[in-house]
């Protein structure tokens, strides 16, 4: 059984009509044939910012916006003349405070049973929002593409050969500079993917293993700097590159590929081949005599033929032979790390013996400076080392401490055991090293400001000496220093 409800009563045309209008959140305006407002609901009136009253004094003409209006007057008159029965623009209108309004226009007209216009039915849907959207997305395109392009050719340009590729080591993109690398190792093409075999050798342009290649180690997740390679079959033509590489992640720190960089250092590598070769030729010629200078020199300053005078003089020649000759094992040294020959021969040793031979030898130096060496050295105290290199140690540590000193100063040397390792310190009393530059007083070649300032000669090589020998033994240098008030360097070395 179907319950019968009493049907609603029918409401007229024109109510309906007004009660759509009026609660409608689409703007809607019923438009006179002149383009003047009849009528506008409460949604067109906030959308404008017009109270009713106003917009009735206004046509459409008036709030559009100029550079609008010539497409809208078109397509309104082409409607009167019924060319076209209704159209659909998207057009910007002025509200009353000034701005501007986007909004999509949909426009039919209404005639009587003779075709005469009675007027226009509009409505008006507030795109602002999305067309502040869709601008500032257009915003952000233009910029991101700025930015590519940019990226782009800073990529291409650069004079470093780049090479990007995935998590599975293929290749995503290179420049130009690497593909002139690539040309080099692979002749016969490129598959584009990490550890294909081919001309790329290592330090020692040795066949390069297929673990060792950088953009296989990247493809792992390593990150490293200047890892040194050849590319090129010809060995007189290969190239030698400097590469690094840093890890490509995504936003939940997974590896998603790598990113390497190839610097070509060929002309900085032969230079510094040519340099050593150079260095180590001089150092072996300078080496025989001065040696048998300073034995002649010692002969004479044990002499007791020579003059009070004439002592003096073998004295100063003594000193400044042995400043050259600790100069020249500096530089020997130097070009066999280069060489990357074994630093160190160990052998049973008296290490106390060792650094009071040193200290006799810088007595001359610290003499002439008014610098006097206080000592606390054991009696004895064997080891296995190599003397001769840890003599070196003593010499140029030394050597530092009398050079850096004022006169009157004291440079005190101890050497104890303490547990496992024995440990010397020198300590000196002199101008000491600005805090900036103690990070880089082992580098070599490195000439602090202090150095320059008091004019004290060298090659920066000593300190860095000093530690290549102390951790070809195990053991470990490091060093303490108060501008103004001295320097202490202290050696660790196991037993």
């Amino acid at each position: 059984m179907v319950a019968e409800m009493a049907p609603a009563p029918a409401l007229e045309t024109d109510e309906l009509w007004r009660l759509t209008m009026e609660h409608s959140p689409v703007g809607m305006a019923i438009v006179s044939p002149s383009g003047g407002f009849v009528t506008a609901n409460v949604a067109l009136c906030e959308m404008l910012g017009h109270d009713a009253d106003v917009l009735a004094t206004l046509s459409f003409q008036d709030i559009t916006h100029p550079d609008d209006l010539d497409t809208d007057l078109r397509l309104f008159a082409q409607t009167l003349a019924g060319e076209i029965s209704s159209y659909r623009i998207t057009k910007r209108y002025l509200r009353a405070d000034g701005s501007i309004l986007v909004g999509d226009l949909s426009v039919a007209l209404l005639r009587d049973p003779m075709g005469t216009p009675i007027h226009f039915i509009s409505q008006i849907v507030d795109l602002s929002e999305r067309q502040a959207f869709v601008d500032r997305l257009d915003a952000a395109e233009a910029a991101a593409d700025a930015d590519r392009r940019t990226a782009q050719a800073v990529f291409e340009g650069v004079a470093v050969g780049l090479l990007q590729i995935d998590a599975q080591g293929r290749y995503v993109a290179t420049n130009g500079r690497h593909r002139e690398f690539l040309d080099l190792a692979f002749p016969d093409g490129h598959h584009g993917r990490a550890g294909q075999a081919g001309f790329a050798y290592d330090a020692d342009q040795r066949l390069l293993a297929h673990a060792d290649m950088p953009s296989v180690r990247a493809t792992r997740g390593e990150e490293f700097d200047d890892v040194r390679l050849w590319v090129g079959e010809d060995p007189h033509s290969r190239r030698a590159l400097s590469v690094s590489a840093r890890r490509v992640l995504d936003r939940s720190g997974e590896l998603t590929g790598a990113v390497l960089a190839y610097h070509d250092v060929t002309d900085l590598v032969r230079a510094m081949g040519v340099k050593d070769e150079f260095v180590s030729t001089i150092s072996h010629e300078l080496r025989t005599p001065l040696t048998a200078a300073l034995a002649y020199l010692e002969l004479l300053d044990e002499s007791t033929d020579v003059t009070p005078e004439g002592s003096q003089q073998v004295t100063a020649a003594r000193r400044n032979m042995l400043r050259l000759s600790h100069l020249v094992a500096d530089l020997l040294f130097t070009t066999r790390v280069s060489a990357g020959s074994p630093l160190v021969d160990p052998y049973r040793v008296d290490l106390a013996v060792l650094l009071c031979e040193a200290v006799d030898a810088a007595s001359l130096d610290a003499d002439s400076r008014g610098v006097r060496i206080s000592t606390s050295v054991p009696n004895a105290l064997p080891a296995v080392a190599d003397g001769m290199r840890l003599r070196q140690v003593f010499d140029n540590l030394l050597c530092n401490a009398i050079a850096y000193s004022h006169e009157g100063c004291v440079v005190t040397v101890d050497l104890a055991v303490r547990a496992e390792h024995v440990v010397l310190t020198v300590t000196d009393e002199g101008t000491g090293i600005d805090a900036s530059e103690v990070e880089q007083v082992f580098d070599r070649f490195y000439r602090g400001e202090n150095a320059r300032r008091r004019q004290v000669s060298g090659t920066g090589l000593g300190l860095t000496i000093v530690r290549s020998i102390v951790e070809a033994h195990g053991g470990v240098v490091s060093l303490e220093s108060t501008l103004g008030e001295g320097t202490s360097v202290c050696v660790l070395l196991p037993r």
